[in-house]
């Protein structure tokens, strides 16, 4: 069984760091929640991860099919629910690619392999909020 190990040290105020196989990563809250907004917040760094998971399947799908593409770009935009713990409750992912026109059906096809076979950040995100995908071609 694969485990992973993430080490987090309390800085003072509102402000962590963790250690992520030696990739120090700082996390931190605005100053209305009393941090000093040194970091991107815990819940944000969610969206940064689950950017990342689909983001490298696509590539590594586009690159097997060799598909050439640029200006690739991941947005992620999460809503909040109203009550405590407030937690993201719809997901909206939106890829902006640059490929040629022959191309977009096999960006589709590794959207949805990513989606729904590869991400497992994605897949864990599916258990707690709706998920939605649009791709922004250029």
């Amino acid at each position: 069984m694969t485990t992973h190990l993430v080490t987090t040290l309390f800085n003072g105020k509102m402000a962590f760091t963790a250690d992520i196989n030696g990739h120090k990563v700082l996390m931190d809250t605005t100053a209305e929640d009393d941090g000093d907004d040194s970091g991107p917040s815990p819940k944000r760094l969610m969206l940064a991860s689950l950017a990342g998971c689909t983001g490298i399947d696509i590539v590594s799908i586009l690159n097997k099919m060799k598909v050439e593409f640029s200006d690739f770009t991941i947005g992620v935009h999460a809503a909040l629910s109203v009550d405590h713990p407030r937690i993201y409750n719809h997901v909206k992912i939106t890829y902006k690619i640059k490929l040629a026109e022959e191309d977009k059906s096999k960006m589709i096809k590794a959207v949805s392999l990513s989606t729904e076979k590869y991400c497992g950040v994605f897949a864990m995100f599916k258990t707690f909020a709706k998920m939605d995908t649009e791709i922004d071609y250029m």
